[in-house]
């Protein structure tokens, strides 16, 4: 498979080449992001979501995405997020469409990420001087994204592939590009999962919601986390 080669003179891919060097330089500071999907039609839901974040926010979260919807309050509820949160780095997560890029680039949010590796969305995205962050799994996916030119990528889903897989990578194709491995994990699997050589880990609905983690429904083990974080200050 071959692709356009990149125009780095052209303004919005120049944008697209600067704001993956930034989404990666926050991620070594922290390398953890946050997944949120928010329950629009329930107002009750979505303000508690609000809280949970108000407390991460406060004790050094810095990376949340919230999965995009063609919902008519979506944009509103994120526009809620940017208000009260304002030291998240904001992303959109489950981006698979045209639509979805419109929104990211009226809310003038830094970064998406995509569940799969689809090369016209992220080259559309590219020529916008918009950020997606594709999927991959198979060792092809990783080697044709690298070689489009996509300086990082997610991992998904990285439960169904284990921790040893990334580094077993390297050997056939090389240099990797930096990583964010999603899907499945939850807070306990953060410290295996970084000292295995991912450079970043995302969680869910496992790190915040009902689950018995007390009347802020955050994970206390995730609270602990974030206070060693060194970007936590």
């Amino acid at each position: 498979m071959t692709y356009e080669l990149l125009n780095t003179s052209d303004s919005n891919h120049s944008k697209w080449l600067t704001r993956q060097e930034a989404i990666i330089a926050s991620l070594r500071c922290q390398p953890f992001l946050l997944v949120v999907r928010p329950l629009l039609d329930d107002a009750l839901s979505s303000q508690r979501l609000l809280d949970q974040l108000k407390v991460l926010h406060d004790a050094g979260l810095r990376h949340v995405e919230v999965a995009w919807s063609s919902h008519a309050g979506w944009k509103s509820f994120v526009r809620e997020i940017q208000g009260c949160c304002p030291r998240f780095h904001l992303g959109v997560a489950s981006v698979v469409g045209s639509e979805a890029l419109q929104d990211l680039q009226l809310l003038d949010l830094s970064y998406a990420m995509a569940p799969c590796w689809d090369p016209s969305l992220v080259s559309e995205a590219r020529d916008l001087g918009q950020l997606i962050i594709p999927g991959v799994l198979s060792p092809t996916e990783v080697h044709q994204t690298a070689a489009f030119g996509c300086r990082l990528v997610k991992l998904f889903p990285a439960v169904t592939v284990g921790v040893a897989y990334w580094k077993r990578l390297e050997a056939p194709l090389g240099p990797l590009p930096f990583v964010v491995a999603a899907g499945g994990l939850t807070t306990n699997d953060l410290s295996d999962w970084l000292g295995a050589g991912h450079d970043a880990v995302a969680l869910g609905r496992r790190a915040i919601g009902d689950h018995g983690f007390g009347d802020q429904c955050v994970d206390p083990a995730l609270l602990g986390w974030l206070t060693r974080s060194p970007s936590s200050a």
